[in-house]
């Protein structure tokens, strides 16, 4: 038994943040019932991030919509509204990420919500907040990731604003989003009373950043210097980074820099005793060490350090890692199947209940492909 079952969450949401909250509902057990508008459906399902197409529709619907339903509703038709708001007078769960005062012309703010059902968790995601200059803003990545400061603490210094490679403000907030509503779920348990849970992207992308901005807080409040070569992070001191062999790269985490120097036969770390040196002389000692293990391959220069328990790794594509026993033992790939029998391989819930790893088979949902059989279940 999933620790979610018979949790019943209607989910109004559409592109990444949200949907992925109830992703992740939907692999803890609960029962999601997506709407999505008739004709169109949800905008992600045209939304690609490649030339890839599954089954019609992107990889990006495909990945973060399996194992929910699909209902077909327009909220702005009274039946469909009434049949809508039928379905969350049964939930325990409603989901949306509409932007401020969207969701009141509709009908489903959590005041008119709150009357049909008083023990609700209303769960909703907005880019900035429902209040202040910037409400109305659209909540998208990587407008999000440019002007949270994130861009300034990738790359190298001189490179100019680095976004993250990946939609991280969505997923961030979608992540706090459940946080969020698994509390309020145990509160109402405890208590019998629902609650307002409300998460803004840029809330969720600047507690990201919350050693860095603690840091900012009690340095004078100095400019952020990102590394000058081999940047991995814009604080941390050297050997923090990437470095190229003589056959790819590898990474190097925290350690002590005249260690290394023994280790690895390089005399000029050696002179590097003091701690601070390795902040204050970073980009020298950095380029130094580039140097230095530029001159071999990384499986040598693993062999030594890994055995001194010197924390680095080899920089690994997704072919190179997917062919590694470490990876299959995970057992991170599962094969989902959708209502018309089409295949396709997504990741797995990252999570595991008492060792067991959380899998569901079902695939994502065809636009309204469960209208009828809801209709006839819960609102008939």
């Amino acid at each position: 038994m999933k620790p979610l079952q018979d949790i019943l969450v209607i989910d109004l949401s559409q592109f990444l943040s949200a949907p992925s909250a109830t992703l992740r509902m939907a692999d803890l057990g609960a029962r999601v019932i997506k709407v999505e508008r008739p004709g169109t459906g949800d905008i992600c399902r045209q939304l690609y991030v490649s030339n890839v197409n599954l089954n019609g529709e992107s990889t990006i619907f495909r990945a973060i919509n399996r194992n929910k339903e699909s209902f077909a509703a327009d909220l702005k038709n009274d039946i469909d509204k009434q049949r809508v708001l039928k379905l969350i007078e049964q939930a325990d769960v409603l989901i949306h990420n509409f932007r401020p005062g969207v969701i009141e012309r509709l009908g489903f703010d959590y005041e008119t919500i709150q009357k049909i059902n008083p023990n609700i968790v209303y769960g909703d995601i907005s880019g900035y907040g429902s209040e202040g200059p910037w409400k109305t803003k659209p909540g998208q990545d990587l407008l999000l990731q440019s002007l949270s400061g994130l861009t300034w603490l990738n790359g190298i210094e001189g490179s100019g604003p680095t976004p993250v490679g990946l939609a991280i403000v969505d997923i961030l907030s979608g992540a706090h989003l459940v946080q969020g509503i698994l509390a309020a779920l145990l509160k109402k348990a405890k208590t019998g009373k629902g609650s307002k849970v409300s998460v803004s992207m840029l809330e969720s992308i600047l507690d990201f950043q919350f050693e860095s901005i603690t840091t900012f807080y009690h340095d004078g409040g100095a400019p952020t210097v990102r590394p000058k070569n081999n940047s991995a992070h814009a604080y941390l001191g050297a050997p923090y980074g990437v470095y190229q062999t003589t056959n790819g790269y590898m990474a190097l985490a925290m350690g002590s820099i005249p260690v290394l120097g023994e280790l690895l036969g390089c005399e000029p770390l050696k002179q590097y005793e003091e701690v601070a040196s390795w902040f204050t002389k970073r980009d020298e000692i950095k380029k130094t060490l580039a140097n230095h293990l530029s001159t071999d391959s990384t499986e040598k220069w693993l062999s030594i350090l890994e055995p001194a328990d010197i924390w680095c790794a080899s920089v690994m594509d997704w072919d190179t890692l997917f062919a590694q026993d470490g990876f299959k033992v995970l057992e991170m790939i599962q094969k989902v199947k959708m209502g018309d029998g089409f295949e396709y391989e997504t990741t797995r819930c990252p999570i595991r209940i008492d060792g067991e790893i959380l899998t569901s088979s079902l695939g994502s949902p065809a636009l309204g492909e469960h209208t009828e059989a809801i209709v006839n279940e819960l609102i008939s």
